[in-house]
């Protein structure tokens, strides 16, 4: 076999349909789209619309509330950092800041800061500095031995 000689498997490709392109292409005159009526007509719009049906978006209720200037915060659990801090990722000894989080591949990006949460079990005494943590999170490190600093006071609910 030669390069030249590959062939798709037959039925495996299908050329498109060239919609009104005269009575012998099939598809020409209405060009697949009937006789008369809205949907025959150009520049079409009706998606949500059930022939004067209350449509479904407006029969279900709505809920919530989304802030559009919300924070995002990257979520570190005390399990986690435990993890990498067993296994070497992370120096115990030195201070840690969100930048070293990065650095080991804890924490992928910051965004709007870090944030700690009480998940897991926290055993070496580390001195954490970030832009929020729980409460129950920044007494288990206290508990462990080290200090949980938070940056900005608005974060640390």
């Amino acid at each position: 076999m030669k390069l030249n000689e590959l062939r798709d498997n037959p039925g495996a490709t299908k050329s498109r349909k060239r919609i009104g392109r005269g009575p012998g292409s099939g598809t020409g005159k209405t060009g697949g789209r009937g006789i008369k009526g809205q949907k025959s007509r150009s520049g079409v719009a009706i998606k949500g619309y059930e022939g004067g049906q209350m449509p479904l978006y407006q029969r279900l209720p709505k809920r919530g509330f989304n802030s559009r200037n919300r924070k995002s915060f990257a979520v570190v659990n005390l399990g986690l950092l435990q993890k990498f801090i067993d296994e070497k990722k992370i120096d115990a000894k030195k201070d840690i800041t969100e930048d070293v989080l990065v650095a080991s591949g804890l924490v992928r990006r910051v965004k709007d800061g870090v944030r700690i949460l009480a998940k897991g079990e926290i055993s070496a005494k580390v001195n954490l500095s970030v832009t929020g943590a729980s409460k129950g999170a920044i007494e288990a490190v206290e508990k462990a031995g080290g200090k949980l600093t938070v940056t900005t006071a608005a974060a640390a609910e």
